[in-house]
């Protein structure tokens, strides 16, 4: 029985680490009231093309009670060239639709960022992806 609340405990414990995890930064407001944001925990410089990886998503209202990307969210993953101000989109979620990140998104061609979501976006990240972990 100890063993069993144990487990319990600690399961508890480690599936609310997790709902924390995520640190979501609003970066743009849309003309129809949805915010832009974007998670900083997720936020990293990938290895081997040296861009930036951002999962955005869209809302109105609070993010939550689920975060972007979990059941009642849309958004999307891109990837970000910061000194040339172009982005490559790598995967979509949306209700019911899990995050399917394409295994071919490095060989993508780049499209500006443009729009001001987009800019929004680059100016948000860009500043701090010197010290974005790399993976």
């Amino acid at each position: 029985m100890r063993r069993a609340l144990a487990l319990a405990v600690t399961a508890a414990l480690a599936s609310a680490g997790a709902a924390h995890a995520e640190t979501w930064t609003k970066i743009f407001t849309m003309e129809n009231g949805a915010s832009v944001s974007f998670d900083s925990d997720y936020t990293y410089k990938d290895r081997q093309s040296g861009r930036i990886v951002v999962m955005q998503a869209l809302s109105k209202g609070a993010l939550g009670p689920a975060a972007p990307g979990k059941a009642d969210s849309v958004g999307s993953v891109v990837a970000l060239d910061c000194s040339s101000k172009n982005m490559i989109a790598m995967g979509a979620y949306r209700p019911n639709t899990p995050l399917d990140v394409k295994s071919t998104w490095r060989s993508d061609t780049p499209k500006k960022a443009t729009g001001a979501d987009n800019e929004a976006l680059v100016a948000a990240v860009c500043p701090t992806a010197a010290s974005a972990p790399v993976k």
